[in-house]
């Protein structure tokens, strides 16, 4: 093991090799320090050439960190991921195909380190069966240059599983907190685990080289054994970078590294708006000791109306980077959480939530068709990818869905427990054909799980016979503010029913009460 500086790392990474890069959104568990010093290289020497890029979920600031340090011509060959959406500039590189895309669920990447650090031939899983990663629609492809299958459909005692390939790793580029001079690696700083150490055994058993940054170095033997994420054994060499930051946008915090607690009113209250009602009227369907996960979007305000309404205690709030306990962050420091009760490595998160141990899963939409199908992965000049949201919608007992109505531009007012729509978005979400389908309604459907869609005016549910309408919202009229503004015409409840006005005012909803009146999630 040698300690070396992020520029002598830049220059081990050859043309044409294929380099895994750890971390989480905006910088959690990101090498940053080594990737500003690749694009420097290729920049002044044009050097390394024709990668492929992967990273479990999207990696930067939206701007020019993360990813983005390889969105130039020529650096990159081919993007595999789960998300585009935090390096824009990759977009255009995959919808001008000047890249090969794919896309694939982030449990899968996650957990398809183990597999090839075992050896194994490859991921075999139900996940993404029936959406545009099986390889019968699209195969997680996102450009016409990307033409390589990485995913096919096999038949085992007469079921049908997708068989994810594994892929090779040249070169690992990880992150930890502290190093000694072993290269024993420890966390402790950090505001996730991720896939650390599967990553590190992937590409050592491929004789890659396994590059970590850190923040400090200690003696040889100090470091307590437990605390210990990448032993030494697995490190080629170090890059200790004293000026790391926690995330892009947090120098440190120690509630996001689990040392301590903060108070509840020290989580910032949502503004009164319709994003706040559809995240307090998804919160009502929370059982007293579900385990949930919250996704991206507006779904992620649900801790903060949770924690207002005091029965954040009363449930148990997971997210994909493997927090279990707490309130997942909003905002920029997305993907981490505060006060949990346990954080586990990412691939283990996904394993519990492949066997189905979520209650309810709370996630965004973008667009839906008459069958209920979802698409949150590309439409119109935007490849989103998918996330964990595959994972986690095919495997949890009840999804509900999270959305405005309407996007771009829309403006409403609450008065006196009512809702008006003073304009109407731009674009429907509600439309007759989605361009991928990331959520499958009919085979969720066939396996018994539920599915609900909430908007600031209208709930809708999945039935064999596609979306019904069954709960409008006060101030509502139902073919003016609803139907014509869909592609189509779902069936409406015979009961249909109107939202509580206790939604559409600013005070606290007393959600608490409802919670201890409701009956206790049953396993």
């Amino acid at each position: 093991m040698k300690i070396i500086t992020a520029q002598d790392a830049a220059h081990l990474v050859n043309s044409r090799q294929a380099v895994m890069i750890s971390g989480s959104g905006g910088g959690h568990c990101v090498p940053e320090a080594i990737l500003a010093e690749l694009e420097k290289r290729f920049l002044d020497e044009g050097l390394p050439r024709e990668l492929c890029l992967i990273h479990v979920v999207g990696l930067g600031d939206r701007q020019t960190k993360g990813v983005a340090h390889f969105c130039h011509d020529g650096m990159i060959r081919r993007s595999i991921t789960s998300a585009l959406i935090d390096s824009p500039a990759m977009i255009p590189m995959a919808l001008q195909d000047r890249i090969e895309s794919y896309t694939l669920p982030q449990g899968v990447l996650s957990q398809i380190t183990r597999d090839i650090a075992a050896g194994r031939p490859g991921l075999i899983t139900k996940t993404g069966l029936h959406t545009f990663v099986d390889p019968r629609q699209q195969g997680g492809r996102q450009s016409p240059s990307a033409r390589d299958d990485l995913v096919e459909l096999m038949t085992i005692d007469g079921e049908e599983w997708l068989r994810y390939k594994p892929f090779p790793i040249d070169v690992a580029l990880l992150r930890g907190t502290t190093a000694d001079e072993d290269g024993n690696v420890t966390m402790e700083g950090e505001a996730l685990f991720g896939e650390m150490l599967s990553t590190a055994q992937a590409c050592r058993r491929q004789g890659g080289t396994v590059i970590v940054q850190v923040k400090r170095l200690a003696k040889r033997g100090t470091l307590p054994p437990k605390a210990v994420k990448i032993p030494g054994i697995l490190v080629d060499y170090l890059v200790v970078e004293p000026d790391q930051r926690q995330t892009y946008a947090t120098e440190y915090s120690p509630s996001y590294a689990g040392e301590l607690r903060v108070p509840l009113e020290q989580l910032k209250p949502l503004p009164f708006s319709e994003r706040k009602i559809i995240a307090r009227r998804a919160a009502m369907e929370i059982v007293p000791g579900a385990v949930c996960n919250l996704g991206a979007g507006i779904s992620t305000g649900i801790s903060a109306v949770a924690a207002e309404e005091r029965i954040l205690d009363r449930i148990i709030l997971t997210n994909e980077q493997g927090f279990i306990g707490g309130a997942p962050l909003t905002g920029v420091d997305s993907g981490t959480a505060q006060n949990y009760d346990a954080l586990v490595d990412a691939p283990y998160q996904f394993d519990f939530y492949d066997g189905g141990g979520l209650d309810i899963a709370f996630l965004s939409f973008a667009e839906v068709d008459p069958k209920g199908h979802v698409n949150i992965s590309r439409f119109g000049d935007k490849i989103v990818g998918v996330g964990g949201f595959i994972n986690i919608s095919q495997n949890a007992k009840t999804v509900v869905f999270s959305g405005t109505f309407t996007a771009g531009g829309l403006e409403t007012a609450f008065e006196h427990g009512r809702l008006r729509i003073l304009r109407e978005g731009r674009h429907r979400k509600f439309i007759g054909r989605i361009e991928q389908i990331s959520y499958n309604a009919t085979f969720a459907g066939e396996q018994g799980r539920v599915a609900l869609f909430v908007t600031e005016r209208a709930l809708f549910r999945a039935t064999a016979g596609g979306l019904e309408l069954f709960e409008v919202a006060p101030g509502i009229d139902v073919e003016r503010d609803i139907l014509a503004h869909m592609d189509f015409r779902p069936s409406i409840a015979g009961d249909l029913k109107l939202m509580d006005d206790r939604l559409f005012r600013p005070e606290p909803m007393g959600l608490a009460t409802g919670i201890a009146r409701a009956e206790p999630r049953n396993r």
